[in-house]
């Protein structure tokens, strides 16, 4: 049973989940790579990133500059601290969150224009199986989660 089952009002179950999404969609682990500007931030203080990267093409930094691939390789790297990831990269610029209320973010992920074409079922489907976006639910020994969010099989 879900924990949204009781919300019989389809619009307001809609809202109620995706305010349970927004406590993951808001935290610091997933806008310090929807950064508003051209440099990511960083740790749970979303400070700017050290050393200094930026987007680049296809949020993969700048060419001759550094990649992100330079320092966050397939894995964490424990001893620096690096988080790591196969397709480590930033969101792309259409998907900046950072400075934006839940609902702007709502209304901007939902718009296929800028979320790459998907509807609500792809939506649903990305958030939940994409395994850079998993990487935040669970990002390895030493780190901090995603706070967690109910899930619910019923959305």
């Amino acid at each position: 049973m879900s924990a949204f089952d009781d919300i019989k009002n389809k619009n307001e179950r809609a809202v109620a989940l995706f305010e349970e999404a927004g406590k993951v969609i808001m935290s610091p682990r997933c806008m310090n790579c929807h950064p508003a500007t051209e440099r990511p931030t960083q740790t749970n203080k979303m400070t700017p990133h050290q050393p200094l990267v930026v987007r680049g093409e296809g949020g993969m930094g700048v060419a001759g500059g550094l990649a992100c691939s330079t320092c966050h390789h397939e894995a964490n790297f424990d001893p620096a601290g690096v988080p790591g990831h196969p397709q480590w990269h930033l969101a792309p610029r259409e998907m900046a969150w950072q400075g934006k209320s839940l609902g702007q973010i709502c209304e901007q992920i939902k718009d296929p224009k800028r979320n790459d074409g998907r509807d609500m079922a792809a939506l649903v489907k990305y958030m939940a199986e994409d395994s850079l976006v998993g990487w935040a639910w669970s990002p390895g020994a030493n780190r901090t989660p995603a706070p967690e969010a109910r899930r619910s099989s019923a959305t």
